[in-house]
């Protein structure tokens, strides 16, 4: 997107629910000579449909929170010390 929220160019549209894929491949390769950054979904869904050569990247996939994550963040926010409970069993050193 351009500064301010407008669209630059629409280059395509995805829709997951039918897997109907529209893309205008000349204006993608247009815009990737520019030097345009493709996200890894993005350059994946690019490569399924030809419009770019190359191996599908490995999509980041977020960690997932834990709950006890969740409610340190959560007393953080608010101004309170987070609770941290080890649940790791004590070791004795013999």
């Amino acid at each position: 997107m351009a500064p301010g929220g407008r669209h630059v160019e629409i280059l395509g549209s995805y829709d997951p629910a039918s897997k109907k894929t529209v893309l205008r491949g000349e204006r993608i390769q247009y815009w990737i000579g520019k030097g345009a950054q493709v996200s890894d979904s993005a350059h994946n869904l690019l490569v399924r449909e030809g419009v770019v050569e190359g191996k599908k990247r490995a999509v980041k996939m977020p960690k997932p929170v834990t709950k006890q994550e969740e409610i340190a963040v959560t007393q953080a926010a608010e101004g309170k010390a987070p609770k941290i409970e080890d649940t790791a069993e004590e070791k004795t050193v013999a």
